[in-house]
């Protein structure tokens, strides 16, 4: 198999430990039947980094405290296996921790939710490491419309703006996977730096909310900023959604690492080679296409690209690079407001 170093956009092996194994640590560095990642997997998939999804739902009656346990478990998962983990803030210590061997891990806050419309709990986050924030989950937030939520805002509002120029200075990185459209357009409209689309897949190959049109992937090139595609079943196949949204009556119809690849490459020739990346969305969600079934599978998706006629520097920009790129980016504004760097 075709294995290049992977920089994953999002993995919620947190809140499965939290949800599973009550925010146990033990055992991640052994074969976790059950779970879609753990060493092993990584180490077979050939990722090389990790951003750690330190989600907590929209429902949650406490966000702040409980997204602070979850960076607290995150880092406890990196200070259990510090042979295996170290931690990364910027795109230099990506790069170290590669060099030395170990997977670089990442902080990235899923939901706007999470700080509590406060932008000091925001510079909070920044400062124990979390390098990106979506603006939204599920729900919308009081600024900011989510792509399965109501709508009420038409987008950002003027909060919202506030939030996402506050993110820009102290370089956290602005998610837009989980928002409206109209977010994702005001956001591009004020936004200085790079964006990310954490784990979002396109909107021309599967119409469904959560995937990203082409009139915004258009916009990616001047903005600098990447899409990372997901694996998530109904975001890759319209059929798989359609029998989700029917009940899921009988059998699935089977999704391949061939409809995945259609929006990665569908992705590359909207956006530009440039601007695509990977986020699986690893235990994240509770099932996965059988030929990406776990983090050991990255390279499933590395040989379809091969056999389509990818050559390594593509495959290489695509599996971390452009991410990476995007990140250093918005590095010297990190450590100059966080003291990291």
């Amino acid at each position: 198999m075709t294995v290049f170093p992977v920089i994953d956009g999002h993995n919620d092996l947190p809140w499965e430990r939290r949800d599973t194994h009550g925010s146990g640590v033990e055992g991640i560095d052994t074969e976790e039947g059950s779970l879609h990642t753990d060493v092993p997997k990584l180490r077979a998939g050939g990722v090389v980094g990790q951003f750690w999804s330190v989600f907590v739902p929209c429902s949650e009656p406490d966000p702040v405290r409980t997204t602070l346990q979850q960076i607290d478990l995150a880092l406890r998962i990196v200070e259990r296996y510090p042979e295996t983990f170290a931690l990364a803030r910027t795109a230099a210590e990506v790069r170290a921790a590669v060099a030395d061997g170990r997977i670089a891990s990442l902080l990235g806050a899923e939901g706007g939710h999470s700080i509590g419309d406060d932008l000091a709990v925001l510079r909070s986050f920044a400062r124990l490491g979390v390098r990106y924030m979506t603006l939204t989950h599920n729900d919308d937030t009081p600024w900011a419309d989510s792509a399965t939520g109501a709508h009420p805002h038409g987008g950002l509002t003027d909060r919202g703006r506030e939030v996402v120029a506050e993110m820009e200075r102290t370089g956290m990185l602005v998610d837009l996977s989980h928002t409206a459209p109209a977010t994702m357009h005001d956001t591009l409209d004020v936004a200085t730096r790079p964006v990310l689309f954490s784990h979002s897949s396109t909107r021309a190959v599967c119409d469904h909310p959560r995937n990203v049109p082409d009139d915004v992937l258009e916009r990616l090139p001047d903005n600098g900023g990447v899409v990372m595609i997901t694996f998530v079943p109904a975001f890759v196949s319209r059929a798989y959604a359609d029998w989700e949204a029917d009940g899921s009556v009988g059998e699935a119809p089977l999704v391949t690492v061939a409809e995945v690849a259609d929006h990665v490459e569908h992705a590359r020739d909207v956006a530009g080679i440039a601007h695509v990346g990977i986020g699986g969305d690893y235990d994240g969600t509770p099932v996965l296409p059988p030929d990406l079934r776990d983090v050991s599978r990255y390279p499933v998706l590395a040989d379809e690209l091969v056999r389509r006629g990818w050559n390594d520097d593509d495959l290489l920009a695509l599996a971390g690079g452009n991410v990476l790129r995007v990140l250093e980016a918005t590095d010297e504004a990190f450590a100059r407001t966080t003291g990291v760097g």
